[in-house]
């Protein structure tokens, strides 16, 4: 396994050893340890590409690692979407990376599309509210 871990830190000492878990990340096999997440065991062995942009097709990795921005989203298992920074691995898991993901924010017809900032979110909705929308 290749190690880019910080193994014996200077405030919090010595990392105490882990139980070591094979995992599949496009094809190739990869060992992590127990309650590392998908993100953390990838990032340990060198990996920093896990998608690509919906639109742009540009590389994404971790960004936030809390959740928050959907950047890490993998496929694990067959299900799409899966925020590699919040899912712990288990043995023998499959996580796929590279394909093109829906973009969260936009619907497939362009209609429903999610506001992405505030000023978005008040243009529409007041605009919606002016056409008499009852669910404003």
């Amino acid at each position: 396994m290749k190690n880019n871990r910080i193994t014996d830190h200077p405030v919090l000492g010595k990392i105490e050893p882990r139980n070591v878990i094979s995992f599949t990340f496009d094809g190739k096999i990869y060992k992590g340890y127990e309650g590392d997440t998908i993100a953390s065991a990838l990032l340990a062995n060198g990996i920093r590409k896990l998608r690509v942009h919906e639109e742009t097709g540009h590389p994404r990795g971790i960004y936030c690692n809390i959740g928050h921005c959907f950047e890490c989203r993998v496929t694990v298992n067959d299900e799409s979407g899966i925020r590699a920074c919040m899912t712990p691995i288990q043995a023998d898991m499959i996580v796929e990376s590279g394909k093109m993901e829906p973009d969260p924010l936009k619907s497939e017809d362009g209609a429903t599309d999610l506001p992405r900032t505030y000023a978005d979110f008040e243009k529409t909705y007041k605009r919606m509210e002016k056409e008499g929308d009852p669910h404003v």
